[in-house]
């Protein structure tokens, strides 16, 4: 029997929406799969159509991948958010198809610091203020409301990957740092871990960096707002919905807080061009960016890189190392012989029966690899030469399998 292989790399189809990164498309063709890119996102609707026939989907922030998209992808074998965040891919539905998810966890954290930290600058600064007035013809040279950002407290809210390098980069130019994390995290510098509302009274300027989930819905109210010190600055570069935006509304008009810098928001156009409506508009010293901060030339290309890599390297070889519901599996290569990716539901007995498959057809196995994590298994078989036809269909048969391929 003639050697047998995976599906041909150039009937694999690739879907990247919202202005993916062109090296991104350049990894990928180079690898020799169909590509359709796109500069939008999808209506739930719309990608529900489109899906049917892709292999592997290539998103941002703004395209939701719901369960109903999940189900209508027959094909699919990995998403990749080209972000930080995966809230908007339901991964309890790929992980009840044996769909891989791949995100960017780093590569933009240098320029979403860089944001926070000019925007704390200009808001301290009262520039926007400013040179809206120049704008206007009017020239107010003051010191009134200018203030250094030396010495003044920064305070952090989630003291991950964005919140810690924000926390070097701030001491850095004077400011002295606490954080609040949920998770008891190591202190870099001379930063202090703080209880939330001691860093609301004591904070000049507090920046908000936390995760989407639903426990975060909402997270700064009208009761953390009011605890904020008189006058302060208030930031959120994390998520939309995280922020109560009618009650930050109060306080910036109240003049309890003298300034605010939102670049997430709880409704955000699907593409450029589009119409925008938000409650902070025309409020004096706030700045509104379009949800940019990983937007630089820079953390684009390094995204466009690394996910695309995460993906090949599983499509490729198998390897899930990076993924955030498969179960981390770095693989070597194999030459001459057969890779079988067995993907499974975490219940006892499993790799007992794809065993007692391998023994009862004679296969030769060379490596075996298992991994697990709380729902589902991973099962990497490399075995030698020739198996019967009715080998493959065997594996895809044992109970509460979800995904089998042949690799190579």
């Amino acid at each position: 029997m003639s050697l047998k292989y995976s599906y041909p790399k150039e009937k694999i189809k690739v879907l990247l929406l919202e202005n993916i990164h062109s090296d991104a498309y350049e990894m990928f063709a180079s690898n020799g799969f169909q590509i359709d890119s796109r500069s939008e996102a999808l209506s739930e609707e719309d990608l529900c159509k489109i899906i049917q026939d892709i292999h592997i989907l290539g998103i941002r922030s703004k395209t939701h991948v719901s369960n109903k998209v999940v189900k209508s992808a027959n094909k699919l074998l990995c998403i990749g958010a080209f972000c930080i965040g995966t809230n908007q891919i339901d991964i309890s539905a790929c992980n009840q198809r044996g769909i891989a998810v791949f995100n960017a966890p780093y590569s933009n954290t240098r320029s979403v610091v860089e944001l926070a930290l000019g925007e704390i600058i200009l808001l301290m600064r009262n520039v926007i203020n400013k040179s809206q007035d120049l704008h206007l013809g009017k020239w107010d040279k003051t010191s009134e409301n200018s203030f250094e950002v030396r010495g003044k407290t920064l305070g952090i809210i989630g003291y991950g990957h964005i919140g810690s390098q924000l926390s070097v980069l701030a001491e850095a130019i004077g400011m002295k740092v606490l954080f609040y994390d949920i998770i008891d995290k190591m202190p870099l510098g001379n930063a202090q871990s703080s209880d939330i509302n001691e860093l609301l009274h004591q904070s000049d300027v507090v920046s908000l960096h936390i995760d989407g989930r639903k426990e975060n819905h909402q997270f700064i109210n009208a009761d953390y707002l009011d605890k904020m010190k008189e006058g302060s600055i208030f930031l959120n570069l994390s998520r939309g919905y995280v922020v109560d935006y009618f009650a930050l509304k109060e306080a910036l008009l109240s003049r309890k807080i003298i300034g605010a810098g939102i670049d997430v928001f709880p409704d955000e156009p699907k593409s450029n061009g589009e119409n925008f409506h938000f409650i902070l508009q025309n409020i004096p010293n706030v700045i509104l960016t379009p949800h940019i901060g990983g937007s630089t030339e820079e953390a684009q290309s390094l995204i466009g890189r690394f996910v695309p890599n995460k993906i090949l390297n599983f499509i490729n070889n198998g390897s899930t190392d990076g993924s955030v519901n498969f179960p981390s599996v770095q693989l070597p290569t194999q030459n001459n012989q057969h890779r079988i990716l067995h993907i499974h539901r975490n219940v006892p007995g499993i790799l007992a029966k794809i065993n007692q498959v391998i023994a009862s057809n004679e296969v030769n196995i060379t490596g075996q690899y298992l991994k697990t994590n709380e729902e589902m298994g991973y099962v990497i078989m490399d075995i030698e030469g020739e198996y019967p036809d009715s080998f493959f269909g065997e594996l895809k048969s044992v109970e509460h399998t979800i995904k089998c391929r042949i690799l190579y």
